[in-house]
């Protein structure tokens, strides 16, 4: 099947006479939350998506389904209590694809925090969560595990448990379960402008196809509600709806950017993730190991008002995460030589105060907030780990607009598949692999794990390199979920463009990936060599170094 006939039969739904019930524009994790829970209540819903599913904020996070330590610290137990819920939900019902990670805070003698205060706190998280993570190893007892760390000084670590996932692969799983229950999602259609009845009140939007430059194709889709889950550029559509102007309109969104450096193991060995202060304004800093990696992150700095183009860390954040790194890690001698890759994405913060009375944007609260403006609901803000609540959220609101099936329970698993999770799928290749591939690979793909299998070549279920990914997952990948370009196969179906060098433009994956892409997508030669070069450009600028 050729790339052309795929997006085809993507866009067939779009045909449709009758109005869609719920037309969401948004394919990060808070749209797709909200596609699961509105297709399982029988809605017609229609997701669009005007890049790459999870192209923004959403395969750009730091990866952790956490519930909030720091926000016990703030007062705000509330949120760290429904965090600490969706994060032993999620732990439970998606196992492979979201994994307990121990995190330990080292202690060192006149730093803050002091061991008492920090472990009073894990025991208030483990008490919320209703399990008992917390341990404190002293001096010695942590050292003869962990001799890479500063030894001045230091007085012993605390250790407590969060999870780690792969954000964008945790996006394409909830979408799957949307549609399996009736929904339709389609990445790479734009939503233009709004649609209006002779009330003002939004009735639908007008899209245009961005799949190629050259695409001129636009459909006017309607809807009885229209969602708006667009995070850091939730504003734009909002200010449509309001019929305000731009200096009039009271904008909500505050953008922070999040940048992150990946390492090799073998240059920062970690088992576990390690949080300390940054040694010059005491921000809480992460060293975590991801995909056979290790992950240096994060930063929290007002970003400059979005448009359309990809995001990219500047030479200020990678000087400010190598020095926190080298200062806890003081024999490692971390230089940018030793960087793989890169990645930033944008958080949209909802602020609390006008531009002359902000706080810092790492003191902003992770809250969500919902409106409705003439019939557009936007929800914007909130975190990763909480999006099967925001999407809750999102419909209590939609009901101002729109009758909704009450019957369905809001406790309902965020999987179908959840219940049956001991038993094995059916394809026989399955008990062929490894155990920890099987549980990775139930975990990313749920339902849809005998469809990945039975199109697997014999040669398919070997890793790629020293990568957690199997090439049967690229050949899935191009052939059932929508891939348009050679970043949406390498940043986000895979992220082997984020942990292997020269995003994985080696020349025997590049010839592999070459030979998939040409049988399932049907590239000849000139429109590989295309991709290639845009993927490199796009590579080189935003997801490696920029310039000292």
């Amino acid at each position: 099947m050729t790339q052309s006939t795929q997006r085809q039969q993507a866009l067939a739904p779009l045909l449709r006479s009758e109005p869609w019930d719920m037309l969401i524009i948004g394919g990060g994790i808070t749209g797709a939350g909200i596609a699961r829970e509105a297709a399982r209540r029988g809605l017609a819903v229609l997701l669009i998506e005007q890049k790459d599913f999870a192209w923004g904020t959403s395969s750009r996070s730091s990866k952790m389904v956490h519930g909030g330590l720091r926000y016990i610290a703030s007062g705000d137990y509330k949120t760290t209590l429904l965090s600490v819920r969706e994060r032993e939900r999620m732990l439970n019902e998606a196992s492979g694809l979201v994994n307990e990670m121990h995190y330990v805070m080292p202690h060192y003698k006149g730093k803050f925090p002091p061991p008492w205060i920090f472990n009073t706190l894990l025991r208030i998280y483990d008490r919320i969560a209703g399990n008992r993570y917390f341990k404190y190893f002293k001096r010695d007892a942590f050292l003869s595990l962990n001799p890479t760390i500063k030894q001045d000084k230091f007085l012993g670590a605390s250790q407590f448990s969060d999870a780690v996932t792969d954000d964008s692969r945790l996006v394409m799983r909830v979408l799957d379960e949307a549609i399996n229950d009736g929904a339709q999602a389609i990445n790479y259609l734009k939503a233009e402008s709004l649609i209006t009845n002779e009330q003002g009140l939004v009735v639908g939007a007008n899209l245009k196809d961005t799949s190629s430059e050259d695409s001129n194709q636009t459909y006017d889709i309607h809807a009885k509600v229209v969602v708006s889950a667009t995070g850091a550029w939730a504003d734009t559509l909002r200010m449509q709806a309001s019929n305000e102007t731009e200096q009039s309109f009271n904008k909500q969104i505050r953008p922070s950017r999040g940048s992150h450096l990946v390492v090799s193991q073998e240059r920062l060995p970690t088992s576990q993730a390690y949080t300390f202060l940054h040694p010059t304004d005491k921000r809480a800093v992460f060293v975590f190991p991801w995909e056979n990696r290790t992950v240096l992150g994060t930063t929290d700095l007002d970003h400059p008002p979005l448009d359309d183009k990809e995001v990219g860390i500047t030479s200020q954040e990678v000087d400010y995460l190598l020095a926190a790194t080298n200062e806890l890690f003081d024999d490692a001698k971390l230089n940018r030589d030793d960087v793989i890759s890169t990645w930033a994405g944008v958080r949209p913060l909802i602020s609390e105060g006008g531009d002359g009375k902000r706080v810092s944007p790492s003191k902003e609260k992770r809250d969500h907030s919902v409106w409705l403006d003439n019939n557009l609901v936007t929800v914007s803000g909130g975190k990763l780990t909480t999006f099967r609540l925001i999407a809750l959220d999102v419909l209590e609101k939609c009901q101002e607009v729109l009758d909704l099936d009450k019957s369905t329970t809001q406790n309902q698993a965020i999987n179908s598949d959840h219940v049956f999770s001991k038993v094995a799928p059916t394809h026989p290749k399955f008990v062929t692999l490894p155990k920890p591939l099987q549980q990775r690979l139930q975990g990313f793909y749920g339902l849809q794990l005998d469809n990945l299998l039975a199109l697997a070549h014999d040669d398919d279920l070997t890793y790629v390199t020293d990568s957690n990914t199997i090439w049967a997952e690229i050949r899935f990948a191009a052939r059932f979920e929508q891939v348009i370009h050679l970043d949406d196969l390498l940043l986000r179906r895979t992220r082997l463009g984020l942990i292997l060098p020269n995003g994985a433009m080696t020349p025997l994956i590049r010839a592999r990936l070459k030979q998939i892409c040409h049988e399932e997508l049907g590239w000849d030669e000139q429109k590989w060599q295309q991709e290639v070069d845009r993927y490199t450009e796009l590579w080189q600028r935003y997801y490696h170094l920029p310039a000292a």
